[in-house]
Order: structure tokens, then sequence, then C-alpha cells
């Protein structure tokens, strides 16, 4: 995707059924070139989301955590206190032809490295499960992405996990992946002796990192 100027919005904790209506809205503005491209980062309070092409397997038999189906890529997972979300409405047809989710991933991943950690995208082998996300070196997935797009503009986003309760994901297959090990950033920098970094840096290291400003 060609480099240019993200508008940063910072909406705090919002539900998330609010967020994604006003996430339809700037899709519909950006559409009419009434906004520019954006990156909108906030949290939410404790939800499971889904694609409707998540097998119900896959999903909680039993849960007081909302379940919610959506209409953006990926399988089933958790958003929740202690992860930031970022949601990107972008224009491609203006952008021009690019893999936003690569994009996207490698972000992140220069996120993390300004952060002082190490983190890696991983190929999909063919006919195998989707690792699309961010990952340690030792392949547990510290970061989600699930995006939708729909008359050239972007929407959903990702989910970086700073410091959630990650017993939450062994209620359910994460990203459709049975075998996957959820990490945060926190556990990450634990691992090498380094304080947790603030939500704050974060946030701050993740705008830099894509462009928002």
């Amino acid at each position: 995707m060609n480099e240019r100027e993200l508008e940063w919005v910072d909406l705090g904790e919002i539900p998330y059924l609010e967020a994604v209506a006003q996430m339809e809205t700037w899709v519909r503005e950006r559409r009419e070139g009434l906004i520019a491209d954006r990156l909108v980062l906030l949290t939410h309070p404790a939800v499971i989301t889904y694609g409707d092409r998540t097998p119900r397997h896959e999903l909680p038999a039993q849960t007081e955590i909302p379940l919610v189906e959506v209409d953006r890529g990926g399988q089933a997972t958790y958003h929740g206190p202690g992860q930031l979300i970022g949601y990107v409405v972008v224009d491609l047809r203006q952008r021009g032809p690019g893999d936003i989710v690569r994009w996207l991933e490698q972000g992140l991943i220069s996120a993390l490295g300004s952060l002082g950690l190490r983190a890696v995208r991983r190929e999909t082998p063919a006919k195998a499960q989707s690792l699309v996300g961010v990952w340690t070196l030792e392949h547990k997935k510290v970061a989600s992405i699930g995006m939708r797009i729909r008359g050239g503009v972007t929407s959903h986003g990702f989910a970086l996990n700073i410091a959630p309760d990650l017993s939450v994901f062994s209620v359910f297959t994460a990203c459709g992946l049975p075998d996957v090990a959820m990490t945060s950033i926190a556990e990450m920098a634990d691992a090498i002796g380094m304080p947790t970094p603030s939500e704050e840096a974060v946030r701050a290291a993740v705008a830099a990192a894509l462009g928002a400003a």
C-alpha cells in the first residue's frame, strides 16, 4: 500500500456495537470524500466477535461474555480491557493497489520493535489455516487482524494484546486455530526483563509506525 499520512483518532473505551456503528459512518464518509484516511484507536469492554463463516463448535458453549457476529474477515476473537483496538478506514482507490493486511502486520511489528520487542509475521502454508497477525519468535500470537473491503474502502482492523486476561482465549477457538497460544506485550516484556510499556506508549508507537498524526 502506498504510504501517506493517516488521521489519528483516539476514542478511549467504547462499547463494541457503538464503535461499529460509528465505523460504518466513517466508511461511508470516506467513500464520499468527506473525511481523510484514518486510524481509530480505542478499547472495548469484554466481547467475543466472530464472522459468519466461523464454525459454531469454535464458539464458547457457556460464557458471560457477549457474542457478536460481525462482517469482517477472520474467525472468532476476543476484545476487552488491556487490548488496543485499531480500526483502519482507508480508501484504497486513492492509495493504489497493495496488500493492506501485510502493511498492517509490518506496521505493528515496527511498533513493537520501537518498544524493544521482537515480533514477526508468518506465511500461511497452502491449504492451512490462516496465520494472519503478529507473532513472537516462539510463534505465540500477540495481535489479531480481521478486515473488510467494500467499495474500495477498508474497515475493522486489529487487536493488539497489551495486558489483557489471556485466560479468556481458552474458552473458544481463537482465530480458527485450535492450538494457538496467545500472548501479550506484558508477557513479552517480562520474558526479557523489561517493564511493560504503558498503554499510552503503545498507542503512540502504533500510530507512528502506521503513519498516523
